[in-house]
């Protein structure tokens, strides 16, 4: 296995808290989602939970089917070098379901932001899935919406929604959405798991489509949360989480689809990078100014916070480098961190944003580093 130079970058990074409450556990922004204003304002969304030391996630009411933990966010106005949280007016509930849309949204609103929730992860439960809308930059939103029609096309029934936050808008009426799906009441291994897929929207949130699986279903590796960017020359690129469920010997990767259709089909581009046992870790994808993309991800074996670049669209990637070395266990020794959100700003410093614990700090909480590439 090759192993990441610690050193590089070590000087120029910045690092963080975005949040952080004694007596509390805060993770998981992967599993939530990331927006960016005017090239210097980002919020990012956490989920948040009493903390209790324990085997696996120090969280109170750890697994899926619990309410206890709330969906929060926090705010820089300063390209993430100082954060507030705030908890919104009408944001994610715990098992909601969507709604029909009476109106059309305006998916080119300048203050727009959709959060996506549905099922597998912490502190939702919503198995059609359903999403919520702000036009005031994540102050106040709206929802749940419904995925209009989308659980009653052919390729999705008998399926549960598993996606996180993860879209690109495409027009004024005109949205694609990445999310996943697994069997309904089957074990988590059946058919490789999860599966990556593409709908759309052409009018407004009112009804989708669905338009591509990213992976086939005969996949036998779990595949999802996808984090989608559209390359300059117009191609989308997924990264996406990999697993084999049936062994947990093997370390989890990071694997790169692109398409040259908008959508429509994929093909495999290369792998990113192994993100170790434990899960692993999903990706966070940015397509860069200067036409390079990078991809920053959570390594679980080696308790690390690490970015590689792609020069060639996302085919194959350099050499890793190290953002966060100093992670410290609890004392059951699990390497609980990562799920990373990830932007660029304005002048082209990058922002990640982890959960992760320290020696000062040994709760989990929300950590950022910025560095310029």
């Amino acid at each position: 296995m090759h192993m990441p130079d610690q050193g590089r970058q070590s000087s120029q990074l910045e690092h963080s808290i975005v949040a952080h409450r004694p007596g509390r556990f805060a993770g998981w922004p992967a599993n939530n989602g990331v927006w960016l204003w005017r090239g210097n304002e980002i919020l990012v969304g956490f989920s948040d939970g009493a903390y209790v030391e324990q085997s696996g996630h120090n969280i109170e009411g750890k697994s899926d089917n619990t309410a206890s933990i709330r969906s929060l966010l926090s705010r820089s106005r300063d390209g993430g070098k100082t954060w507030q949280v705030e908890e919104p007016v009408g944001f994610v509930t715990f098992d909601a379901v969507g709604q029909p849309l009476s109106q059309p949204l305006r998916f080119d609103h300048p203050d727009l932001a959709m959060r996506v929730a549905a099922i597998g992860y912490h502190g939702v439960r919503t198995p059609a899935g359903a999403f919520y809308v702000s036009t005031d930059r994540g102050k106040a939103w709206t929802g749940p919406h419904a995925f209009g029609g989308l659980t009653d096309v052919p390729e999705l029934k008998g399926m549960d929604i598993t996606g996180r936050t993860s879209y690109l808008v495409t027009g004024k009426s005109s949205s694609l959405f990445f999310l996943s799906a697994r069997p309904v009441k089957v074990e988590r291994g059946a058919v490789g798991g999860d599966k990556p897929f593409c709908a759309e929207t052409s009018d407004g949130g009112k009804s989708f489509r669905f338009i591509s699986w990213i992976v086939p279903r005969t996949d036998p590796f779990r595949a999802v949360m996808p984090s989608v960017v559209r390359h300059k020359d117009g191609s989308l690129v997924a990264a996406l989480r990999r697993r084999i469920l049936s062994d947990n010997s093997v370390p989890c990767w990071v694997d790169c689809y692109g398409s040259n259709d908008n959508a429509r089909t994929w093909r495999f581009l290369g792998r990113v990078a192994e993100t170790g046992k434990e899960n692993g870790n999903p990706p966070a994808l940015v397509a860069m100014r200067d036409g390079r993309l990078c991809c920053v991800y959570g390594d679980r074996t080696q308790a690390l916070m690490l970015g590689r670049y792609s020069n060639d669209g996302g085919s194959t990637w350099g050499d890793a480098f190290t953002l966060r070395s100093d992670f410290k266990a609890d004392t059951f020794g699990d390497n609980d961190l990562g799920y990373p959100r990830l932007v660029q700003l304005r002048d082209s410093t990058l922002v990640a944003m982890y959960y992760w614990s320290t020696a000062q700090i040994p709760q989990q909480h929300i950590a950022a580093t910025r560095w310029k590439p």
